[in-house]
């Protein structure tokens, strides 16, 4: 069951094609759900920053369901897509943690994210019921096409609901992550990579350094790094890499060959990985463990460290971690 689900269940079976739309932080969750609604639904999705969108003339029509991510409701970039998406008479749900904004009266259907007012600027608590939100709103799509059985939803579920726990967990374990932040206050550069949900994880962990920290910060698709990035790795370097579960071998297999690559040309290696993985420990200089979830859940659990690393180091740099510079909690201007 959804919030305010103004559309029926013959609507959400004649959509075709999907955009996921949104900004910032609310971009990388997006990019979480595209492999976790694709994965379940089988419906192409594209993902989108908002600011893009109506300016590349893209293709929508009555069958193509936008779904917008925002924190405020508010985002101009945002509300301006759905506004070119409606105006081409596509449906649009909004995923939103701020009851009766704008972006959610403006949408066919709202996904309330229930987060409580963030009151640090950059999003943490809001990114996390973000992905819980595009989670169920997969798991929905699947339900009400039928391509996932009743018993099949409720194990997703489930974990859904144990992911609370696997978070408290995570959290308990931040002590020696904050260590290592104190420890990198010189550091003038930060590389953050991973594959498969772990690349979205790579792009929120550097975005989170650039705008608490005020360091810069990369992330990329760990298979990308030879094709170009490998150029920039060496002894000065520390570089982050999101780990995906052991149970997928062939993510897993080439991940730690990525690490290996790294290390061979002297850079530090900071692994977040999954409990009990221990193919990652002879080529990790910093360990940092992660409790086990479902492959398209780990980011659940994976942006905690980065959130945590990020928030540590700039306050030992003496930063404000709830008002970074030059940045506004709800963005009103394109």
């Amino acid at each position: 069951m959804l919030d305010e689900v103004r559309l029926t269940d013959q609507d959400l079976r004649d959509v075709d094609k999907i955009f996921i739309v949104a900004c910032g932080t609310a971009y990388h969750a997006g990019m979480v759900a595209k492999y976790a609604i694709e994965h379940w639904t089988r419906i192409p999705c594209e993902v989108e920053l908002a600011s893009e969108f109506r300016y590349r003339d893209p293709v929508l029509d009555r069958s193509t369901l936008v779904v917008a991510i925002s924190q405020s409701g508010e985002t101009m970039d945002t509300l301006m897509a759905i506004r070119h998406a409606r105006e081409q008479h596509s449906r649009v749900l909004a995923i939103c943690n701020t009851n009766g904004s704008t972006i959610p009266r403006e949408s066919d259907a709202v996904v309330y994210t229930h987060g409580g007012p963030e009151v640090a600027v950059a999003s943490t608590k809001a990114f996390l019921t973000q992905l819980t939100a595009c989670y169920l709103v997969g798991l929905y799509l699947a339900q009400v096409r039928g391509v996932k059985f009743n018993d099949e939803v409720a194990e997703v579920l489930d974990q859904l609901h144990a992911s609370p726990a696997a978070i408290a967990e995570t959290l308990s374990r931040m002590d020696p992550v904050r260590k290592l932040a104190r420890s990198m206050v010189g550091a003038k550069t930060v590389l953050f990579l991973g594959r498969h949900v772990g690349y979205p994880m790579a792009l929120e962990g550097a975005l989170k350094l650039k705008e608490l920290a005020y360091i810069h910060a990369e992330g990329f698709a760990a298979g990308e790094l030879k094709h170009g990035p490998i150029a920039l790795i060496d002894k000065d370097l520390q570089v982050v890499v999101v780990v995906p579960s052991p149970k997928r071998p062939l993510l897993h297999d080439k991940i730690v060959y990525n690490i290996q690559e790294i290390r061979a040309r002297g850079a530090k290696t900071i692994v977040i990985h999954e409990d009990g993985d221990e193919a990652v420990v002879p080529y990790a200089d910093f360990l940092i463990p992660v409790p086990e979830l479902p492959i398209l859940l780990q980011p659940l659990v994976a942006a905690i460290p980065l959130q945590v690393f990020a928030a540590e180091l700039a306050d030992a740099l003496g930063y404000d971690v709830d008002q970074p510079r030059n940045l506004a909690k709800s963005v009103t201007v394109e």
